[in-house]
C-alpha cells in the first residue's frame, strides 16, 4: 500500500505543524516541529512524514501507538518517550502486547499495521523521560507534560515562550477519548483533562483532526465537550444495566464504536472500555457485581 506524503506546513512562531492533508483522521496525524536558536525537536512524526525534513536534534514520541511512530524510521536523531511508554517505542511486540488482544485479534491488527504503516521491529535506543523533562533548544524550551489515561505514558509538550501546548491524543474530537489499552484509565484521563484545562496557552495542538485551536476560551469549551463523552458513556452503561448483563453482553451494545464498524481491534477496545467504566462505577457505588460476574445498576 503506497501512501504519498502530503502534509502542509503551518507556522505558530517557533512551532511548525506538519498538518495532515487528510484532516488528521487515523491513520494520519499532525506532527510538530519546534525550532530554537540552539536546537530542533520533532514530536510524533506521522505516516505522511516520509523523510526527515528538518534534521532535528531530538524526536519526542507522545505515546507508543503505531500512528505516532509511523515516520520515526526516517530520523537519525535521539529518540524519547515517557518511561511508561518507551518500551512500546523500543519494541513493536511490546506495543502490540499493550493492546491486550486475543491471538486472533492480534493477528488481524498486526496485519493491518504492517499493511498501513510498514513499521520496523522497534527503536531499542529510545530513552525514557519523566514528567517535566525539558528539551532546551536555546531561546525556546519544550517541556514534557505527562497526561496518562489514553496510555500509561501518554504525554503532551508545552513550548515556551511560544505558548503552544501539544495535546497529542487528547484530540478534542466528537468521537471522544480513547482508553482501550492495558495501561489506560478513565480516572487518569479525567485528571489529565483537568490538568490541561489549567494550562494557559495561546495555541493548543492535537495530533488528530482538530489540529490547532487558538485561545484558551475556545480550547476549554471544546475540552468540556470532549470530557462530556466520558460521562455519556457512564450514563449509557447505567442505562444498559437496568437489566443485569455480563461484560460480553455489554460489548455487543457498543459504548465506543457504532455498530457498523468492523475492525480487528474493535471488540478489544469495547471490552476494555466497558471494564474500565464498570470498575469506576463500582468504586462510586453505582453498580454491583454478582458472584457470576453479572453487573446491575443500583
Amino acid at each position: 500500500m503506497t501512501l504519498a506524503p502530503s502534509f502542509i506546513e503551518n507556522r505558530y512562531d517557533e512551532v511548525t505543524v506538519l498538518a495532515s492533508s487528510h484532516g488528521g483522521a487515523f491513520p494520519y496525524g499532525n506532527s510538530v516541529v519546534v525550532r530554537g536558536s540552539a536546537g530542533t525537536l520533532v514530536i510524533d512524526p506521522s505516516l505522511e512524514v516520509d523523510h526527515d525534513p528538518v534534521q532535528p536534534d531530538a524526536v519526542m514520541i507522545s505515546h507508543a501507538h503505531e500512528d505516532h511512530i509511523a515516520g520515526l524510521r526516517h530520523f537519525a536523531a535521539d529518540k524519547f518517550a515517557h518511561h511508561a511508554d518507551v518500551g512500546g517505542v523500543r519494541s513493536l511486540q511490546v506495543l502490540l502486547d499493550n493492546y491486550g488482544l486475543t491471538d486472533e485479534q492480534r493477528a488481524g491488527v498486526d496485519a493491518q499495521i504492517g499493511d498501513t504503516f510498514g513499521l520496523t521491529p522497534g527503536f531499542p535506543d529510545a530513552a525514557g523521560v519523566d514528567d517535566g523533562h525539558v528539551f532546551d533548544l536555546g531561546d525556546v524550551t519544550a517541556t514534557v507534560v505527562h497526561l496518562p489515561g489514553h496510555t500509561a505514558g501518554h504525554s503532551g509538550v508545552l513550548v515556551e515562550p511560544t505558548g503552544f501546548l501539544y495535546l497529542a491524543d487528547i484530540d478534542l474530537t466528537s468521537f471522544g477519548p480513547m482508553y482501550g489499552d492495558l495501561g489506560s484509565s478513565v480516572d487518569d484521563y479525567l485528571a489529565s483533562i483537568a490538568r490541561v484545562r489549567d494550562i494557559d496557552a495561546h495555541w493548543y495542538g492535537t495530533f488528530h483532526q482538530k489540529g490547532v485551536v487558538t485561545g484558551a476560551d475556545d480550547f476549554r469549551t471544546r475540552l468540556a465537550d470532549y470530557e462530556g463523552v466520558i460521562h455519556r458513556r457512564d450514563e449509557r452503561l447505567l442505562e444498559l444495566l437496568r437489566r443485569p448483563r455480563t461484560v460480553d453482553e455489554i460489548v455487543v451494545e457498543r459504548l465506543v464504536y457504532r455498530p457498523h464498524v468492523r475492525l480487528p481491534f474493535v471488540d478489544a477496545v469495547e471490552k476494555r472500555t466497558a471494564e474500565l467504566h464498570l470498575a469506576r462505577l463500582l468504586r462510586h457505588g453505582q453498580v454491583a457485581r454478582s458472584d457470576e460476574d453479572v453487573y446491575h445498576r443500583i
